[in-house]
């Protein structure tokens, strides 16, 4: 029987990773002490995409023994410019190449941001057209393109256009039906976005390819509407937290029940650890339990 396998994602260095102050292959060796099976990368935590870089990494990941769950990227395709739009299709398809030369059979990709007055007609189909362009070149890799229920990037001024369920079914619909084309659900995003994240993936459990496993949660006092009223400002809000995984409001019990359903056998992907490394093997093997209560398997 085919299972889900689960991998790691430094959320905790993120930023530091981006910029360069750490080392990206220091990382790598840190990863294959935390019990997972996978390693998902981000394009920006490689300096560059020339081989040697890439190859610094490939090394690191082949002398500890680990393989490339999926390739996390984050285009911009709701832009209103349409050459800038252009352009993030362009991006998307050196990500799908980079995937290839990591191994990565999966590579994410996103709607775009959620400009003021952008219309949910007008951003399903500035988006669904990117992503087709995008899937095209993917099929002729060989990559799945894995479509978040995404917050918001970390240098975006407004949150993901297709953060809400209503717009995110909408492009899921406005999208050709492909084995490389799914979803990658989050449902900690969906927590964020106001909605069910359960009542969310039993109306897309067919399509989810990947999923990123988390648990976040608001700073005692906090409210959804102060978290809204930062949109048009570069970041992520300081009151809204990456938690360990299975230690927030997330029912991963009934999760996995539906993943079970569908016989999901893809990646899930831990993005915390924002208190540590060993937050990140807890969140491990938190996952690695529930998949053996759920599938049936005790490794």
């Amino acid at each position: 029987m085919s299972v889900p396998r689960i991998s790691v994602f430094p959320k905790c260095y993120f930023d530091e990773l981006v910029s360069g102050k750490r080392s990206y292959v220091g990382w790598i060796h840190d990863a294959a002490t935390l019990g997972g099976e996978g390693v998902e990368h981000y394009d920006e935590f490689f300096p560059s995409y020339q081989e040697r870089d890439v190859a610094l990494v490939m090394d690191a990941m082949a002398a500890t023994g680990q393989v490339s769950s999926m390739l996390c990227f984050s285009p911009n395709f709701t832009h209103p410019d349409k050459h800038e739009r252009l352009r993030q299709v362009e991006r998307q398809k050196r990500a799908i190449d980079l995937s290839v030369r990591i191994g990565a059979k999966y590579c994410r990709t996103l709607s775009g941001q959620k400009y003021p007055d952008l219309s949910i007609a007008d951003g399903v189909a500035r988006a669904a057209e990117c992503i087709t362009q995008s899937l095209d070149y993917a099929v002729s890799r060989d990559v799945v393109l894995c479509l978040e229920n995404h917050y918001k990037v970390g240098d975006w001024l407004y949150p993901e256009f297709a953060q809400q369920e209503e717009p995110f079914l909408a492009l899921l619909d406005a999208l050709p039906e492909s084995p490389h084309l799914g979803v990658q659900y989050d449902p900690s995003n969906a927590v964020v976005g106001g909605f069910d994240p359960i009542a969310f993936l039993e109306k897309i459990k067919h399509r989810v390819v990947t999923m990123h496993a988390s648990d976040r949660f608001l700073v005692p006092g906090t409210t959804l509407a102060e978290i809204q009223l930062q949109d048009g400002t570069v970041g992520y809000p300081d009151k809204l937290k990456h938690g360990e995984t299975g230690q927030g409001t997330n029912d991963y019990d009934a999760i996995f029940r539906i993943l079970r359903s569908v016989n999901f056998s893809g990646w899930i992907s831990v993005e915390d650890g924002m208190d540590g490394l060993d937050e990140l093997r807890r969140s491990v093997a938190f996952l690695k339990k529930k998949r053996g209560e759920h599938y049936g398997v005790s490794w």
